[in-house]
């Protein structure tokens, strides 16, 4: 069986995914902080100041969750192929059957597997799913972050009530992207194995390896 490189993903996909990540990795370790601090709270005011830290740190992360996002939202219009919302979300006749066979395929239905440069139309699904609730994230948290704020203030109240209720709705979808991160690598690492398309090198070198007849 022969094999092709293509060249899947550009440079400022490849840059999203990895600030997309490293900044939830850095959000969810200091957010767990600021919901339970750990350390000995003893030191705040004296020697040092953790959670003021912590809460330094987090807002960082956040703006770069934030402009990854944007990042994204750019280019599900403007990126190559691959990386247009058109390409991979089932609304289009080739992208429905590509749900339908995806989900055989993965239920072990042994549906014939379609060679596809790009995301297949669950993973569609998926992205755009987390893309809504990574925009709800964003906006709890600036909701939080700017009660002096006129704009947040205002439309934070009329999607969240009040900022103990953002708070509350921030915590929880915390949860969501552990969920999704668990689902993701365990689905990559998957498709790694039985696809033999190099999709785990594809996030660091943007090229996949596509069957010849693709």
């Amino acid at each position: 069986m022969q094999y092709e490189r293509h060249q899947a993903w550009s440079v400022l996909l490849r840059l999203f995914h990895w600030s997309f990540v490293l900044s939830i990795v850095v959000l969810v370790t200091t957010g767990l902080y600021i919901h339970f601090p750990w350390t000995n709270t003893m030191v705040i005011g004296i020697s040092a100041f953790p959670v003021a830290t912590m809460r330094y740190i987090h807002f960082i992360a956040g703006f770069v969750f934030t402009a990854a996002l944007l990042v994204r939202l750019y280019l599900l219009i403007f990126g190559n192929k691959q990386e247009r919302f058109w390409d991979f979300l089932p609304i289009t006749p080739r992208n429905i059957r590509n749900l339908f066979r995806t989900l055989g395929r993965y239920l072990y239905l042994n549906v014939r597997h379609e060679h596809r440069l790009g995301h297949n139309a669950l993973a569609g699904i998926a992205y755009l799913v987390t893309f809504l609730v990574a925009a709800v994230q964003v906006a709890s948290g600036f909701f939080m972050l700017y009660p002096e704020s006129v704009f947040w203030q205002k439309w934070g109240v009329l999607f969240f009530a009040s900022q103990q209720q953002g708070r509350g709705i921030h915590y929880l979808i915390m949860w969501y992207f552990f969920i999704f991160a668990a689902i993701h690598i365990y689905i990559v690492v998957w498709n790694d194995i039985f696809s033999k398309n190099g999709i785990i090198s594809a996030i660091f070198s943007g090229g996949k390896f596509i069957h010849e007849d693709y």
